[in-house]
C-alpha cells in the first residue's frame, strides 16, 4: 500500500470516492444528497493535505491531515466500499496516529452520528470529547 500526495486533478475522483463511501450512512439519516456530499468534498480540498491511498496500482480511498498547530486533524478518512474489511483503514490510522505521536500532538476528527466510522474510531484508542446535531468528535492522545 502507498499514500501518495494528491493534485488539483484528482479532487473529482475523490469525491466519487467519498460519495461512496457516506451513501450508506447518509442514506440512513435520511440525508444523501449526491450533489452535496461531492461538492462540500471540492469546495475544501486541498491537494497538499490530501494522499491517496493505493493498492495493487489502484486508488482505493483516501485521507486528509491538516496540521492545527496544536493537533492534527484528520479531516477525511475514506475508502471505497469494495476494499472496506481489508484493514486498510487501520493502516492509515496507525500511521496517522504514530506521525502525531512523534510529534507530540493529539489527533482530532469528527464522525457522522449513526456511522459504523464511529465503532472503528473507538476500537482505534479514539475518546469521544464531544458532539453536535450530526456529528461525534474523537481526540487520540499518544499512549492510549
Amino acid at each position: 500500500m502507498e499514500y501518495i500526495k494528491s493534485t488539483q486533478s484528482d479532487g473529482n475522483k475523490l469525491a466519487e470516492i467519498r460519495a461512496a463511501a457516506m451513501k450508506p450512512s447518509l442514506e440512513a439519516i435520511r440525508r444523501f444528497d449526491e450533489n452535496r456530499v461531492r461538492s462540500r468534498f471540492l469546495e475544501s480540498f486541498v491537494p497538499d493535505e490530501t494522499f491517496k491511498i493505493v493498492y495493487d496500482n489502484e486508488v482505493v480511498g483516501f485521507y486528509v491531515v491538516r496540521d492545527k498547530g496544536d493537533h492534527i486533524y484528520l479531516d477525511h478518512l475514506y475508502v471505497e466500499p469494495s476494499f472496506q474489511n481489508m484493514k486498510i483503514g487501520k493502516s492509515v490510522i496507525d500511521k496517522v496516529k504514530k506521525d502525531a505521536t512523534q510529534r507530540g500532538l493529539p489527533v482530532r476528527l469528527g464522525a457522522l452520528r449513526g456511522s459504523k466510522s464511529n465503532d472503528f474510531y473507538k476500537q482505534n484508542g479514539f475518546i469521544k470529547t464531544n458532539e453536535d446535531e450530526f456529528d461525534l468528535y474523537y481526540e487520540y492522545r499518544g499512549g492510549n
